[in-house]
């Protein structure tokens, strides 16, 4: 099915996303978990979503910059009702989904939503094919914030068309609605350049799970591409998924963790985490509250940082900030612990500059030329501001 939409304007027009967008999203942690009998605290049900707004409002996330509570797939009861429009499983969303809207807003939260460009969702729930404009109107009326428009069975020659169509009437909603496309996510040769222009953050490449290789393969993946930096700025971001610090289950370590944060913030990723903010480990609080990391990734110059070592054991990323300063991540990819030294002139104009590491919240001094990082673990990181 091909969309034409001759004479129409389809750039995305909602002045949202000026810095990476901030949040929660259910997906990794609690997936398509429908039955609420036997998990009624890990289904994807109203509850779980009132529990977690509840959370972002009043355990300092919402003071940092994580506004965004997303729901994910596996909401929606089958079907269509008898106008044509998507409704939630009434038995796990009794309230309905202004409801939750309205209880987010109240809060100060944004409530995300979830839908997919095929026949179908990934999890096998009504898709929007066909339906873009009742979809995108339906979601306006319920007051949602945000969109995640998954791309499960289609075809790439009707995403080419239907995402920039979704861009056009989530634009006649008259709602700011903050769009997250898959679509280079599915169409791994596509031209960047429509991007910026239909959406305010894409996912580019396959999906993340709480695993170290996993996570590993996606910064790998960032920093073999240097190419996509261009695209990304106020507005429009790339998207490496979802931060899987305090995942309940996982098998994130606090090493680990502060890498993810620490390169995503480099990169000028979202940080839209996926965790159960009920139990919520004090590590992983700890690195996600970061007020100093966040900074970085929330720098307003929205430039994405690069990869300025080929992809070997010790790594060294930067990234320009506001006031001429920079932000440099020593980046242990190997299995022993190891110094990584960084040089200045490698990518920063001058060759003096007084550093902080910002996971242990603490003043380095005045550098010249050069500073080495000491015994850093595998898969560890030293993250460093650079002012002049």
């Amino acid at each position: 099915m091909l969309f034409v939409f001759l004479g129409l304007v389809l750039s995305l027009d909602n002045g949202l996303a000026l810095t990476p967008p901030m949040g929660w999203m259910a997906w990794e942690q609690f997936r398509c978990e429908t039955d609420c009998s036997k998990y009624p605290n890990d289904c994807i049900n109203e509850n779980l979503f009132v529990d977690m707004i509840d959370r972002i409002a009043e355990d300092g996330w919402l003071e940092l910059g994580y506004e965004y509570v997303s729901i994910d797939d596996c909401w929606m009861g089958k079907g269509r009702d008898v106008n044509g429009e998507l409704y939630p499983d009434q038995s796990r969303f009794p309230h309905n989904i202004t409801w939750l809207a309205e209880y987010a807003h109240k809060k100060g939260v944004k409530l995300g939503i979830y839908n997919d460009f095929g026949t179908l969702t990934c999890g096998g729930y009504t898709g929007s094919e066909g339906y873009l404009r009742v979809d995108a109107l339906t979601f306006g009326k319920w007051k949602v914030d945000m969109l995640k428009m998954d791309g499960c069975y289609s075809e790439l020659i009707n995403q080419r068309d239907g995402y920039p169509a979704m861009t056009h009437f989530l634009n006649k909603t008259g709602r700011p609605i903050l769009y997250s496309c898959s679509w280079p996510a599915y169409d791994d040769k596509m031209d960047y350049s429509p991007l910026p222009e239909h959406c305010n953050l894409w996912r580019n490449y396959g999906d993340i799970t709480s695993s170290w290789p996993t996570v590993k393969t996606i910064i790998d993946k960032w920093g073999n591409t240097p190419e996509w930096a261009k695209y990304a700025g106020p507005g429009h971001w790339n998207d490496p998924d979802q931060l899987m610090i305090g995942l309940k289950g996982g098998k994130i370590t606090k090493i680990e963790g502060e890498t993810q944060m620490a390169i995503w913030a480099i990169v000028a990723a979202p940080l839209i985490m996926s965790n159960d903010l009920r139990q919520l480990e004090d590590w992983a609080k700890e690195i996600l509250q970061n007020k100093e990391v966040i900074e970085v990734d929330q720098d307003p110059l929205g430039i994405q940082g690069f990869r300025l070592t080929e992809n070997i054991d010790k790594q060294v990323w930067y990234r320009q900030l506001s006031n001429n300063e920079w932000a440099v991540a020593l980046f242990n990819h190997g299995e022993s612990t190891t110094d990584i030294t960084v040089t200045f002139k490698d990518f920063a104009p001058k060759d003096t500059y007084t550093l902080r590491d910002l996971f242990k919240h603490e003043d380095i001094g005045t550098i010249s030329n050069s500073y080495t990082g000491k015994d850093i673990p595998a898969h560890g990181v030293v993250f460093l501001r650079l002012k002049p």
